[in-house]
């Protein structure tokens, strides 16, 4: 789960997206919420305020002398010492009874300063030794679309759920997260799978995605799970295997993502259309040069848009989704198959966050076609 505070910003710059810390605490098996509610979520996060000292006071001040609320002719109002009326506020709630959860609150850096950063490692790496459950992710809030994998989006939220709720599917598996932003479904997923691939574009992202995984490899080295962040360019064909080139691939690496992968995963990266058709070509042209059948599994949120142009609610970047998951499966190449299905999303939720009905978790299984067939089929449509 995890709850936001604002603290002041006047030490950033304000051509500078000020820099967070979240913690998502993975829930526990007495703590994970059953989600056959939709808003059970929101209504645990609401109900989970943060306590103050002196409530007990605060709540006598506003009560008469028998105890009762304050009305008319009950108490005198309270003046400050101009004068002015010193409204009492009401207490704000209590935490959950019985609740075992921990408050876990992100930290705004300044990351020009990196001495405060370290600090504050410093003392997270003492909390997690008694907290180890708690996962740290590296973010910003609001960016410009093209900073937007520098946010966490409820999507990741969703797979990072799924992830935790079929462990055993995952184990010792070798994963390839496509559009991985901030890194947090494939930190999750390496405490699970052997070898996550966690790629992505832009070597200011791709360097805030690998400050994420060395924050949580408390997380990683104790599943012996490993995370590589690398470069991968849907608009690009090749992989860059330059040595000289920061996050760039070893031909190992290569030879072991296209020899041993049997996941692909993506979290909510279908915003821009031609950045989508360049995830499903990417997708047909990794899956293509696999010997084996592979799984790739897509988080996306249905986002609604009032369009002038059809004068109606629509969500184009959707619909050009569900267009392409349609191509694809209708796609005969002679090469592969492929099955497309929607996951129910009523899994078990272990971070909290609102699940609303437009999250949406899409599977696509990739099956290479046996020799025979395959050059039986090639012959039928070169004829």
């Amino acid at each position: 789960m995890f709850c936001i505070y604002f603290h002041s910003l006047s030490n950033i710059a304000v051509f500078i997206h000020p820099v967070f810390i979240s913690k998502f605490k993975i829930l526990s098996d007495g703590e994970k919420l059953d989600n056959n509610d939709p808003g059970k979520a929101l209504k645990d996060a609401d109900d989970y305020d943060d306590p103050k000292e002196g409530r007990e006071k605060n709540t006598e001040a506003t009560q008469g002398k028998d105890g009762e609320g304050c009305g008319e002719g009950n108490m005198k109002p309270f003046l400050d010492e101009d004068g002015d009326l010193d409204i009492t506020h009401r207490p704000r709630k209590s935490p959950m009874g019985g609740s075992s959860r921990d408050l876990v609150c992100p930290i705004i850096l300044k990351q020009s300063n990196p001495v405060l950063q370290q600090e504050e490692e410093n003392v997270d790496d003492e909390v997690d030794k008694c907290f180890k459950g708690i996962i740290r992710i590296e973010h910003t809030m609001a960016t410009p679309l093209e900073d937007v994998g520098k946010q966490v989006w409820r999507g990741a939220l969703l797979l990072a759920d799924f992830i935790l709720s079929k462990p055993a599917t995952f184990r010792g598996t070798t994963v390839l997260e496509l559009g991985a932003g901030t890194g947090l479904t494939s930190i999750i997923m390496a405490t699970i799978a052997k070898t996550v691939y966690c790629t992505d574009v832009g070597e200011d992202l791709l360097s805030m995605c690998k400050r994420n995984v060395l924050l949580n490899r408390h997380m990683t080295e104790h599943s012996g799970g490993e995370v590589r962040v690398r470069h991968l360019d849907w608009l690009q064909h090749d992989l860059c295997t330059d040595d000289d080139v920061e996050f760039s691939w070893t031909e190992d690496e290569v030879a072991d993502m296209h020899k041993n992968t049997t996941f692909i995963i993506a979290a909510d990266v279908c915003y821009d259309d031609d950045l989508t058709d360049g995830l499903f070509r990417t997708l047909y042209q990794l899956c293509s040069n696999f010997t084996h059948s592979c799984t790739v599994l897509i988080s996306i949120e249905k986002r609604m848009n009032f369009t002038l142009r059809h004068m109606d609610v629509s969500c184009k970047a959707y619909d050009h989704f569900r267009h392409c998951l349609s191509q694809l499966q209708d796609l005969v190449d002679g090469r592969c198959s492929f099955s497309v299905e929607q996951l129910p999303s009523n899994f078990a939720q272990f971070l909290l966050y609102e699940r609303i009905e437009q999250l949406e978790l899409w599977k696509v299984i990739i099956t290479p076609l046996p020799f025979d067939q395959a050059r039986y089929n090639s012959e039928l449509f070169s004829s």
